[in-house]
């Protein structure tokens, strides 16, 4: 071989290992195998919500090479989304991430999951007593408070308001307890009532409706879930009180901003649900292949090897940054 030759053989080499480096891959992924396969479980697909979920799911697969997909009812149904997890465990995927809709349900059978060599990770919604690695979401606790205090400020601290969530749901019962935490420093404002609308706005919408026509004259209503926010101003449009009484909402589901442009909803808390299931599947993919080698493996570590929580943190949506999270949403790839 000659030397000119051979130089320019280990320059193509160079050039071969730089493009490898760069795109990942020249061939087959030592890591990832072709039959790895991971599932999320959410407790309403069909939620603009859980659809962006769905969105960071499918990026991450993409990028990690891996398959993904999301499961679960297309109503709030807790005993649906159970067998949804259940028939997930059968199929012994890579990998769930799941939802919790009733803590106290899927205790037993995240942890049947997690005997089985499957790694669980909550999102979302926590089942903390259960045998999951981690919980990738919002603090809820610190989204309650965040939405009282910001009820106290448009009420300058008097006034009559109503809670809606889905009481017994872990999650909003954090939100709840955190709503009445930061209500404790505004003494004029009242909670007269906490209703359920069981993830829909038509109960919202049938309920606020109901008070309002009864002897319940409200100031205010804190939502504090993705339905109850365009169901409460639906409400208050038909009963043409739309302005006069104050909405705070959680989450930006196209519904709930189109009344935040409107001026029927003042402010929504958003978290985010694509970065919950981006990063979820990232760590979940970690576990599965033992990534992180703190221990030998992390069926039988001691501790987990990631974080325990991954807090993805809240946003404040109202007319003044409206734009730009539409403008974010709107650059999410759309869910099958």
């Amino acid at each position: 071989m000659s030397r000119k030759f051979a130089v320019r053989r280990r320059c193509a080499l160079l050039v071969v290992t730089m493009v490898c480096g760069v795109g990942a891959s020249c061939g087959p992924d030592p890591y990832h195998q072709k039959d790895e396969r991971f599932v999320l479980i959410a407790t309403n697909i069909t939620l603009p919500y859980w659809q962006e979920a769905q969105a960071g799911l499918a990026d991450s697969a993409k990028e990690l090479g891996v398959k993904a997909e999301m499961l679960g009812p297309e109503v709030y149904a807790p005993d649906k989304e159970l067998e949804a997890f259940q028939k997930a465990v059968a199929e012994k995927p890579s990998g769930i991430l799941v939802s919790v809709a009733r803590a106290e349900a899927f205790n037993s059978a995240i942890d049947a999951a997690v005997a089985q060599g499957i790694p669980v990770i909550c999102l979302d919604a926590d089942a903390p007593d259960s045998k999951r690695v981690l919980f990738i979401g919002t603090d809820n606790f610190r989204a309650g408070q965040e939405s009282g205090r910001r009820m106290a400020q448009l009420l300058k601290g008097q006034g009559r308001i109503v809670i809606v969530s889905i009481p017994g749901q872990s999650n909003l019962d954090e939100r709840v307890r955190g709503v009445n935490d930061a209500l404790q420093k505004f003494p004029g404002i009242k909670v007269v009532e906490t209703i359920d609308d069981k993830g829909d706005a038509r109960n919202a919408n049938d309920q606020i409706a109901k008070l309002e026509a009864g002897k319940e004259k409200l100031d205010g209503i804190i939502c504090l879930e993705a339905s109850g926010g365009s169901g409460a101003a639906e409400a208050l449009h038909r009963l043409d009180l739309t302005g006069k009484i104050a909405i705070v909402a959680f989450d930006k589901d196209p519904e709930t901003l189109d009344f935040v442009q409107s001026g029927a909803i003042n402010e929504t808390i958003a978290q985010k649900p694509y970065v919950m299931a981006y990063y979820g599947l990232k760590l979940l993919d970690d576990l599965h292949h033992n990534a992180v080698h703190e221990y030998k493996d992390w069926k039988s570590a001691p501790a987990a090897p990631i974080p325990t929580f991954v807090d993805t943190g809240t946003a404040v949506v109202d007319k003044n940054n409206l734009a730009q999270f539409r403008e974010a949403l709107a650059a999410h790839p759309k869910p099958l």
